[in-house]
């Protein structure tokens, strides 16, 4: 699983990530190293290491890279501190946007060494009780005395915690990932103490500093809870719904009144329902720009949590598995629904009632908590010459906001930019999909007249025999698309990447082209392999920058 998962980083990752991830696994490689040579050689352990021998080194040596992960573990979910610093020029020198990866790394590795330091501790154990037949057991050893139980609770919180990370895990039970996530609070716990317990005495007699985790976490432990403690201070600020829209394809718009707030175009926010729940906080791509007066996010329909949320704002939502009725074929129009009462009235009527007799109040939009906005990368658009906006499916929203910033930015200059020409494609399985953002794009190409913005749909999935009638009907040469009502026709079928990216590069020779991705994985690993790929192969000086939005 670890071995994987760093193969697919190393495969997919740009330059200066390959870099990041190389020097980190160096690094673990050094201090596994560095343990095992000073516990072979060290005058402090001579006798437990003749008792021992090499599990001794082994479980000590794993102990040191383990108090080394363990500080970093914490500081890549400081999202407000990364978001700092990634606005900074250490931002060009470390990927912050890929934090994620980072946390996951450390994650593999304690979880590695954490195993390998267990089982060292068993071969210790085994060796103990043949030293001292009339001693504690084995089992004592395991799951009694004070290190042994100690450590059997933290590996089992840190299993727990991983395999309830797993994707499909996670995707199919959110809720069960992030409650069990907490458990990084047991683990520290336990490890706060476990060496402490001083199963293997050093020549002194005493042990001195073996219970000295803390030491190493204390930074990055400061630095989380001070950062939680001001996120929720944040996101107790009270919110407005303005506005709830309804598209097609199962998609919410929620728009949210930004009397606090200051945000970034691509920037991405955490949502909470107290309604729904209290604890559970979701990420979501802004779809607002900077140049407007509100919050907004599409939230795509996706599980239980997004359904009861669109059902909670009045929405309603359509199962596509069953077949369609007139009502449903209805909902997936575009439909406003405006607040209906953003508070419950407090003044009676004529008539002493606060609502007249027989009519049910109104129920209000529901309180909605909002944490952030926090950087990510499609906020960098506007630092290279060329930039080219890759959407798939959903994954299309970090680049409403860019779209309408640059949109805004063309009509009302606001000041210089590097930016000189942008390539949105998006691709679709069905589409309905292109329905929800029409309005946007053709307000676009109404208005670039430059054509500094070039739109690209593509529609992966299969359309019936009546959809493909209608589309040889209404597809005219010079007119609107059939599909999406644009001027830009849409592609059927996926993109030719090769054929995509060497017409770029050819068009802007001598240029830093930024390609900009959200979307599943599998596209996301072809495209950052395409960007090497040209980049070994450019010629005239092209060069692409792959950059991957990551929550």
């Amino acid at each position: 699983m670890g071995l994987n998962f760093i193969r697919a980083a190393l495969l997919t990752t740009d330059v200066q990530g390959a870099v990041f991830l190389t020097l980190w696994l160096i690094l673990q490689a050094l201090l596994f190293a560095l343990g095992l040579v000073n516990y072979h050689y060290t005058a402090l352990y001579s006798q437990a290491r003749a008792l021992l021998g090499w599990s001794l080194v082994v479980a000590r040596a794993s102990a040191l890279v383990l108090h080394v992960d363990i500080a970093f573990i914490l500081f890549p979910v400081c999202r407000t501190f990364i978001s700092i610093l990634r606005s900074t020029p250490l931002g060009r020198v470390v990927p912050f946007d890929r934090s994620v990866v980072f946390h996951k790394l450390c994650a593999y590795s304690i979880l590695v060494f954490s195993l390998v330091h267990t089982f060292a501790h068993y071969a210790n154990y085994a060796k103990l009780v043949r030293a001292n037949p009339d001693g504690p057991s084995f089992a004592y050893y395991c799951f009694v005395s004070g290190p042994g139980l100690t450590g059997h609770i933290m590996l089992l919180a840190l299993l727990l915690m991983t395999l309830t990370s797993l994707n499909w895990v996670k995707k199919s039970h959110f809720e069960t990932f992030w409650y069990t996530h907490h458990l990084f609070l047991v683990f520290f716990g336990g490890f706060t103490i476990h060496g402490g317990f001083c199963l293997v005495k050093p020549d002194t007699g005493t042990c001195g500093n073996m219970a000295s985790f803390w030491k190493y976490w204390v930074a990055s432990g400061v630095l989380y809870l001070t950062e939680r403690i001001l996120r929720d201070v944040r996101a107790r600020r009270k919110t407005v719904i303005a506005k709830v829209v309804q598209h097609p394809s199962n998609t919410v718009e929620v728009q949210i009144n930004k009397d606090f707030w200051r945000a970034k175009a691509g920037q991405y926010i955490f949502l909470n329902c107290p309604e729904i729940s209290l604890h559970q906080w979701h990420p979501f791509t802004l779809t607002s720009a900077p140049e407007e007066k509100f919050l907004s996010v599409h939230v795509r329909v996706a599980g239980d949590w997004t359904r009861q949320f669109a059902e909670r704002l009045g929405c309603k939502v359509v199962d596509r598995r069953a077949p369609a009725t007139g009502a449903q074929e209805k909902a997936r129009g575009i439909g406003s629904l405006e607040p209906r009462v953003p508070m419950t009235p407090t003044t009676p009527n004529a008539s002493g009632h606060l609502f007249p007799p027989g009519q049910l109040a109104p129920r209000p939009l529901p309180q909605v908590l909002v944490d952030g906005p926090f950087g990510c990368a499609s906020e960098d658009v506007f630092n290279y010459e060329v930039a080219v906006l890759i959407g798939a499916g959903i994954g299309v929203t970090p680049f409403a906001s860019v779209l309408k910033s640059i949109w805004y930015r063309t009509n009302a200059p606001l000041g210089k930019s590097r930016l000189r020409k942008v390539y949105f494609m998006w691709i679709a399985r069905d589409k309905e999909s292109f329905e929800w953002f029409q309005s946007l794009l053709k307000a676009i190409e109404n208005e670039d007249v430059n054509q500094f913005i070039e739109i690209r749909t593509y529609l992966t999935g299969r359309l019936n025999q009546d959809e493909m009638r209608n589309v040889m009907l209404n597809d005219e040469e010079g007119q609107e698309d059939a599909l999406t009502g644009l001027k830009s026709p849409t592609y059927y079928g996926r993109p030719n990447w090769d054929q995509t990216f060497s017409q770029l590069s050819r068009a802007h020779p001598s240029t830093d082209i930024g390609v900009f991705f959200c979307g599943p994985k599998r596209l996301n690993n072809l495209l950052s392999t395409q960007c090497k790929k040209q980049n070994l192969a450019a010629t005239d000086g092209a060069h692409f920058f792959y950059n991957k939005e990551n929550f």
